[in-house]
């Protein structure tokens, strides 16, 4: 299987989805956004920081002590991140129905349990992230500042976006 890593890697080199991946990510999205397959597979949407235009992503939704987060494999450079930061944190999670979310940053010193349930959850994240998922937390500390993490909380519905 090395040799899918390795190719999963290549799809996202330089911090970003090559146009394979964005090919591959939009059947991913409609699908996960449908509500078919996993419950944590889902379809994030933010407002594109500088086109205004609503994007989509898959996305895997990690469960932990009965929150729900969001990781990002790409680390800083993940489009989706800087849409959210700029967006307030303001966003849409599909999975068979529309959720607004607010995406709240949590705290690099939470993050390595986070990490560690969401590299569980997402084999196709495992290449990305330098660490093994049954490492203990104290490797994951080492890196949790490198890997954005999300607490999804609801947002009220009557928000214009």
């Amino acid at each position: 299987m090395r040799w899918y890593d390795a190719f999963l890697r290549w799809q996202y080199r330089g911090g970003h989805p090559s146009a394979l991946a964005r090919f591959q990510n939009r059947p991913a999205a409609l699908v996960f956004g449908a509500g078919i397959g996993p419950r944590r597979a889902a379809k994030l949407e933010v407002v594109g920081r500088s086109s205004g235009r609503r994007l989509s992503c898959p996305v895997v939704i990690a469960d932990w002590e009965g929150e729900r987060y969001l990781v990002s494999m790409l680390g800083e450079t993940a489009s989706w991140v800087r849409n959210a930061r700029a967006a307030g944190g303001r966003a849409v999670v599909r999975h068979g129905k529309r959720e607004s979310v607010l995406l709240e940053e949590v705290a690099v010193e939470r993050r390595p349990p986070i990490l560690r349930r969401y590299l569980a959850l997402a084999p196709g994240a495992r290449p990305h992230i330098p660490i093994d998922r049954h490492a203990p937390l104290e490797e994951y500390e080492a890196i949790a500042a490198q890997f954005p993490v999300f607490r999804i909380t609801a947002r009220a519905p009557a928000d214009p976006r």
